[in-house]
């Protein structure tokens, strides 16, 4: 089971401490479809279609969910990247 797998087998809604350093968190919107959502996280983290859907539906049930955990860069690009579509997310230390 990948770490994204894992992440999505445990409840993503609270900080995550990890040695990693950093977490990308993204929150819900009224605005973006599953499919948007998913997509986006594809081509992001590199999950695949279903890992991303599942994402999207934590996000859309929980408000939110952690999406990547890296260091600090590693987290801004990844953030960037979800916010060109204009996604909401928070970058956790």
């Amino acid at each position: 089971m990948s770490m994204i797998e894992e992440e999505i087998a445990q409840d993503t809604t609270t900080g995550i401490t990890n040695d990693l350093g950093s977490t990308v968190i993204l929150f819900n919107d009224n605005i973006h479809s599953f499919d948007e959502v998913a997509s986006q996280l594809v081509k992001v983290i590199g999950c695949s279609y279903e890992v991303g859907s599942q994402y999207a539906l934590i996000v859309h049930t929980k408000g939110k969910a952690a999406v990547f955990q890296g260091t600090f860069e590693e987290c801004l690009k990844v953030s960037s990247i979800l916010e060109e579509i204009a996604l909401h997310t928070q970058i956790e230390t």
